[in-house]
């Protein structure tokens, strides 16, 4: 009865970027562009904003008896700001919340690296991204596992500090930006400055680092098991790209 319960029930795949969208991104976008009294209201903005990480977290907790660890982070944030804003507190504890976020990312990025489940592997080095099971396998052949490991475990230290320099330039920026008392419109519109300036300065570097990690990460994989890129795409990465080419027409 029990076996059959666990089967039934659906794979859990990990979708870390549907993740920061749901969880982080669209209630931070709620609460800095729609908390005005002319939209949605601080209070309103606070709940819709809060129910976006609590409706994804119940449903991978229901659907896959998982807890969603991005989904517990967005409402932290969401509740954060919000409280922050709603409590009228001085902007100098935006400053602290803007840095406390990713600074807690990183370090839950370090301490993952002692667990079964380093974030790296949820996020860059996932079945959803690479041939997981062809690579390992490689490695296993070429007596590289040891030190593969190690190298991802350096990517896992590079990746939390692209967390701690979005912690140091959240800090610097909602300093810089964000002076006006919260709960006030003009505390809103600075919000929503710090967001658009946040995006060149903050989140372009650190979508570089990120990508600088990859190829880190894929350099090695490539020098340990001979494989290109395209031999270790994840196989239903594959099957789109050919289906991809099988739709063109022929040139005859």
């Amino acid at each position: 009865m029990n076996q059959a319960s666990q089967t039934s029930r659906p794979t859990h795949k990990p979708r870390p970027w549907v993740d920061l969208l749901v969880s982080i991104v669209i209630p931070s976008l709620i609460l800095m562009k729609l908390s005005g009294d002319e939209y949605l209201g601080n209070t309103w903005a606070l709940v819709i904003g809060l129910a976006f990480p609590l409706g994804w977290g119940l449903f991978e907790l229901i659907r896959y008896r998982k807890y969603n660890f991005i989904a517990v982070l967005g409402v932290i944030s969401v509740g954060l700001t919000g409280g922050i804003g709603l409590m009228e507190l001085g902007p100098q504890w935006l400053a602290i919340k803007e840095a406390a976020v990713p600074l807690l990312i990183g370090l839950a990025v370090l301490v993952s690296t002692r667990t079964s489940y380093p974030l790296v592997r949820t996020l860059l080095y996932n079945p959803s991204v690479l041939d997981v099971d062809k690579i390992q396998q490689a490695l296993v052949e070429h007596q590289a596992v040891a030190e593969f490991e190690q190298r991802l475990l350096n990517a896992s230290y590079l990746f939390s500090g692209t967390f701690f320099f979005s912690s140091a330039m959240n800090y610097i920026l909602a300093k810089w930006i964000v002076t006006s008392p919260a709960g006030t419109q003009a505390f809103n519109e600075e919000l929503g400055q710090m967001t658009l300036v946040s995006y060149p300065m903050i989140a372009i570097p650190s979508m570089i680092m990120m990508i600088g990690i990859f190829y880190y990460l894929w350099r090695t994989i490539r020098r340990l098991t001979g494989y290109t890129l395209e031999e270790v795409m994840s196989p239903h990465l594959h099957q789109h790209h050919d289906q991809s080419n099988g739709d063109q027409p022929s040139s005859k």
